[in-house]
């Protein structure tokens, strides 16, 4: 289990970030479907990566606000 400070997203491309918010999203999908079918052993796994999705949204919202801001005159 890798677990990434808000520091290392707000570093990474926003490619990268888009990519990794895919991967968290069928990870998601994954761990759902194992701890409807009883096949879960860690549950907490869920909550972590719901927040890592929470992570990658909040940055790549602040980057398009940023964008917005700067287009301002």
């Amino acid at each position: 289990m890798n677990v990434v400070k808000i520091k290392e997203w707000r570093e990474m491309e926003t490619d990268e970030l888009q990519r990794r918010l895919d991967e968290a999203y069928q990870e998601l999908l994954n761990l759902r479907f194992r701890a409807a079918t009883k096949q879960l052993e860690d549950t907490s796994r869920i909550r972590i990566v719901r927040r890592d999705i929470a992570r990658i949204k909040t940055v790549l919202r602040e980057r398009q606000l940023a964008s917005v801001e700067g287009g301002r005159p």
